[in-house]
């Protein structure tokens, strides 16, 4: 057994030395050649209207956006510094006052998590907030809200540490990504994905507590898996623990799906698509993936902030309908897909696209 992980680890690294000698890829293929619309295969996705632009809702640089459980959509709109809530319509429902929110998740108790900031001592801290969507009444303008992070003193301390993405499992344990230029500590590097489970308090209630961080990943590696940079972090909608992340540091594969597997030997995360062996494992497919979900039937898609494009896959990480773009995106952070519509935040534009594929048109 250790003769085979160290024969595994051997081919890693050799797969790493290759890296730097290779460039990035082109952006993705598209049917007109000039960044138009494009995409992979023989159907296309085709936008809808209206554009739902900062004319209709007042959009400044939003940065995520998810179709939660009820199903609402829920948006960062982080230059307003506020959570909009939506119906699938684009009617809006309210809004929720959060200091530059970049990510959300939603629980199965439907609370919000939110990735932002607050202000501390005239200093800007990352901070990760709860929002009580039940104890609201599922009003967001009336929903309390509840500060996780910075929760100590020495939380304070970190200044540069930002919360990037979350998301949540089956039993509402939650995985909360960080990033932050000081990583030589063994024990609290800025880059980390923290874990958040519900403890029972003494009078029966139930409390969000950080318990510690995801171990045997590397802080600053180029290979996989890695933690350099997290930009999002997506879970699968089922009973596993499974992870798809995205990274925008120095590193080859930029979307990485670690799979959480238990066994005698070893208990943790592996990679589930191995270097090279698919379309969304080719060496710098990505060049700053700021966001990743996957559909109903375990597609996946990517955000991709430096190639305006956004990329789908299947689960075994064959490419799909990949489209955009810069003719039709500027530097798209966030992806949400609902009911075979696609949802994509682009940011510089202040707006978010809708798509369906052609095939669904009548």
């Amino acid at each position: 057994m250790r003769i085979m992980n160290l024969l595994h680890k051997i081919s890693l690294f050799l797969i790493v030395l290759m890296i730097g000698c290779t460039d990035k890829f082109n952006d993705i293929p598209t049917s007109s050649g000039t960044g138009n619309i494009g995409n992979v295969g023989d159907t296309v996705y085709v936008k809808q209207n209206p554009d739902w632009d900062r004319n209709l809702f007042n959009f400044s640089k939003p940065q995520d956006i998810i179709v939660g459980r009820e199903p609402f959509i829920y948006i960062a709109n982080t230059g307003n510094n506020e959570i909009i809530m939506m119906d699938i319509s684009g009617q809006v429902l309210g809004t929720k006052s959060i200091f530059k929110p970049v990510a959300i998740a939603q629980d199965y108790q439907l609370n919000l998590i939110v990735c932002g900031s607050i202000i501390h001592n005239n200093d800007t801290l990352g901070a990760v907030y709860k929002i009580n969507l039940v104890a609201g009444q599922h009003q967001l303008n009336s929903a309390p809200v509840d500060t996780l992070l910075p929760k100590t003193s020495f939380d304070f301390l970190k200044p540069d540490r930002e919360y990037t993405g979350a998301c949540v499992f089956y039993n509402n344990s939650f995985y909360i990504t960080r990033r932050g230029p000081s990583n030589s500590s063994l024990i609290d590097p800025d880059n980390a994905i923290l874990i958040f489970r519900q403890k029972l308090r003494q009078d029966g209630s139930k409390t969000d507590t950080l318990v510690g961080t995801v171990p045997g990943i590397q802080k600053t590696g180029t290979g996989i898996p890695s933690l350099n940079r997290l930009s999002s972090i997506t879970s699968f909608n089922n009973n596993s623990l499974d992870i798809i992340t995205s990274l925008i540091g120095e590193n080859s594969f930029k979307v990485q799906w670690l799979k959480y597997v238990s066994r005698p030997d070893f208990e943790g995360y592996e990679i589930a698509l191995s270097p090279l062996s698919s379309d969304m494992m080719q060496i710098n497919k990505f060049a700053k993936p700021e966001d990743v979900t996957i559909d109903s039937r375990k597609n996946i898609f990517i955000a991709d902030a430096e190639k305006d494009s956004v990329f789908k896959f299947n689960s075994f990480g064959d490419e799909l309908e990949s489209f955009g773009g810069p003719d039709i995106f500027d530097s798209p952070h966030a992806v949400a897909v609902f009911d075979k519509t696609v949802y994509v935040v682009d940011t510089n534009n202040d707006r978010i696209l809708r798509f369906i594929l052609s095939t669904e048109i009548d």
